[in-house]
């Protein structure tokens, strides 16, 4: 294939940008500064490129002539999910992939990590070293739990729902998907939306891992907080629109629900006195689930498969559209 031009503006460490640039000598690099308000000169830079990589602003990528390939630096992509993009898209065969295939992995043992602390009362006990430092022994046995004969629900089941079954493997639950919609072939029962209250019912941990979109805002509110079992856990690490909050504290508050895992709130950063940080059994980490130390030079990585796959006429990895 002929020299291409390669846009980003991906957020790469040095070790980051330097795979990128060894791996694409035969091309033509231009490395931008993550994203901000776009300046006339890094638009043009965008707009005159082959592929873009990165956090591009959609604009540029409507206005663009040159334009054969976008790959987003995310696994959401709500920003570039609008009817102009796609028929621009579409229009021209253009293919869009995202990068969910690299954050699959530590956002699935996120959840685990949160699955196992919540069984062993670890976030429990470490409350007690921070305040009273009583030794309530006794009745933290008593709130441990197995990851046994348990019912996990999966909302929004997709990638990292998928590597999460297998980390569950080991372990003797009962494991549900849910899609709003028809989704590949799997092994997992996986329920649409009118079996969701039944499952929310009967499962001892709802996971959501929901993208942001009109649909999904406060997809989890007072009505479907109420149908989950008294005493489940809710998870939640896809994106903090999709929880109405307020439903979630007051759901706390009664003790309805025993616990609840945010690594994703609304908005972020979560303001000091919000009174999430504040509701019993509730455990924020600022979103951080998809994080790992090597993260940038896994991006580029991805990016550089799906290169090689662009190059050959292949199929690529994680297209979107």
């Amino acid at each position: 294939m002929t020299s291409l031009t390669i846009w980003t503006n991906a957020r790469l460490t040095e070790q980051g940008r330097g795979v990128l640039a060894g791996a694409t000598q035969s091309h033509r690099l231009t490395f931008d500064e993550p994203p901000s308000e776009p300046t006339a000169g890094t638009r043009r830079q965008a707009q005159e490129a082959d592929i873009v990589f990165g956090q591009p602003d959609p604009k540029d990528l409507i206005a663009s002539a040159k334009l054969r390939w976008v790959h987003i630096s995310t696994a959401g992509y709500s920003q570039y999910d609008t009817p102009d993009l796609r028929a621009a898209l579409a229009a021209r065969n253009i293919p869009l992939t995202k990068s969910s295939a690299v954050f699959c992995e530590p956002c699935a043992q996120h959840v685990m990590a949160c699955l196992l602390a919540e069984a062993r009362q670890l976030c429990q006990a470490y409350d007690q070293q921070l305040n009273n430092r009583s030794w309530q022994q006794l009745e933290l046995r008593n709130g441990c739990q197995l990851l046994e004969n348990q019912t996990i629900l999966i909302v929004g089941f997709g990638t990292i729902g998928s590597r999460l079954v297998e980390l569950l493997a080991p372990y003797p639950v009962r494991v549900l998907g849910f899609r709003r919609s028809r989704g590949p072939e799997s092994a997992l029962p996986v329920i649409g939306p009118d079996r969701l209250p039944e499952a929310l019912s009967t499962a001892d941990h709802v996971i959501n891992i929901l993208p942001e979109s009109a649909s999904t805002e406060q997809f989890f509110n007072e009505e479907r907080f109420s149908q989950m079992r008294p005493g489940s856990r809710y998870y939640s690490i896809g994106r903090g629109t999709t929880t109405d909050q307020d439903a979630l504290i007051e759901a706390l508050r009664s003790a309805r629900l025993a616990a609840a895992y945010l690594d994703v709130t609304d908005p972020e950063p979560l303001p000091a006195d919000h009174p999430l940080w504040s509701t019993p059994n509730c455990y924020i980490t600022p979103h951080v689930a998809g994080g790992h130390a090597n993260e940038s030079v896994r991006l580029v990585r991805h990016f550089l498969d799906n290169l090689k796959r662009f190059e050959e006429g292949i199929p690529l990895i994680d297209r979107v559209q």
